[in-house]
Parts: structure tokens; sequence; C-alpha cells
């Protein structure tokens, strides 16, 4: 089913890709993209004993079309839809139990190769756009900021240690939708790009002793535009 939503996307984003070659023929200068990143996640405000333990990461992909605001086409407005996975490796051990989810923190005693989990987002980035390029400039300055909307139709978790394996989908103590600001920086087509989440990854969800667990991320990496 994933595979399937991950290729769906990436034929609207194909068609989505024509139509602007077609309108840019036709009105002229237009910055509609493709975009493909990859970025560290920093867990925020956690819960105290959370910690992170090997390389949380966001890989994200997708296209945005491209809405100017004025004739030199320097000032516009982004709206796209794209597929995003993050996946934050810590040490917080998620166990299914009928129809919620055990969370448990693992001290330094405890030894495992593996403890993670995902999220499979549906994202729709929101931006407000200045560039220094032309219709035939294809490097040029950007900075892109704005909003990014997502909503998680998949997650899983995995636990493993030398003798055990632990893995299941669909916790359901996620947040499936969740928001936050972006920032895209840079020249041509290696850009920085920062994103910080305003909504909690877990709705509800608490550790064994009763602490709320609480948390947000923030992430920082590169973002790749194709014209």
């Amino acid at each position: 089913m994933r595979f399937k939503l991950i290729i769906f996307i990436f034929l609207i984003i194909t068609g989505l890709l024509n139509a602007q070659i077609d309108s840019t023929k036709q009105k002229g200068y237009l910055e509609d993209q493709i975009y493909i990143g990859l970025s560290y996640i920093i867990l925020d405000n956690q819960t105290d004993g959370v910690n992170q333990n090997g390389f949380s990461n966001s890989l994200y992909l997708g296209f945005i079309k491209d809405l100017p605001t004025t004739v030199k086409g320097n000032f516009s407005f982004g709206v796209g839809l794209g597929y995003g996975r993050n996946t934050y490796f810590q040490n917080i051990q998620i166990i299914k139990n009928k129809n919620n989810s055990n969370f448990t923190l693992l001290d330094d005693s405890v030894s495992f190769k593996t403890n993670k989990f995902s999220l499979h987002n549906i994202e729709i980035p929101l931006e407000i756009r200045w560039r220094t390029s032309t219709i035939d400039k294809y490097k040029f300055w950007r900075v892109y900021a704005g909003a990014k909307l997502s909503y998680a139709f998949g997650t899983n978790t995995k636990f493993k240690t030398d003798n055990d394996k632990i893995k299941f989908n669909n916790i359901s103590e996620i947040h499936k939708f969740q928001y936050g600001l972006t920032l895209a920086v840079g020249y041509g087509t290696w850009n920085f790009n920062f994103y910080y989440g305003l909504s909690d990854i877990f709705k509800n969800a608490a550790l064994e002793d009763g602490t709320s667990l609480k948390m947000k991320d923030f992430r920082i990496g590169l973002i790749f535009y194709i014209l």
C-alpha cells in the first residue's frame, strides 16, 4: 500500500512537471520545481531521560507549483505535494499492547542494535519565495520561507537485539497531522533546509511511570531543486 502511494505521488509530480513545461512555453517565466532532500533530525522539547542514539533522519521529495506575484517573477508563492519519511533513533522501546502501546525508557544496561520508529507522510509545503532568477538564468540565490503540513499515513517501530526482534505497524499514539515552519536558503542546486516542528509527535502517550511523552523535532539538511 505504501509503495503504491509513493508511485501515485510520483505520477502526479510527473504530470505536473509536463504541465509546467507547456505553461512556461505559453505564458513565460515560472519556477515550478521537483525537490528532494535529506535532513538530520534533532529531538526538541523532549521528556527527561529521552536520548537520541543514531542518525535520526528525514527523506522527502515532491513537486512545488510556482505562483508569481510580480511580472519579473522574483517573488512568488509556492504550493506543493510530496512524500516524506521520518525515522527517529532513540532510547524509547515501544511495545504493542492490544489497542495501544507501552513506552519504556531503556537505560545503559540494556544492549540493543536498533531501536527506532518511523513515519511515512503525505506532505503539503507552502512557501513565500524570493530569488534572483530570470527566464534563462538557472543558477541563482533563493530564500524560500513557509510551512509544511503532514499527514502520517503509515507508522512503524523496530527494536532489535542479538537474540530478538520486535516490529509492528500503526502506532496509534502518533499524531497523524503534524505541521512546522520551513526555510530553504542557497544558490543553484545546493540549498540548506530547516524545519522546526510546532506540533508534538505523540498524543496521549506516557511512560510506564505516568510521565507524559512530549517530543518535537528540528531538522537541518540539504534540499535539491530540479527545474
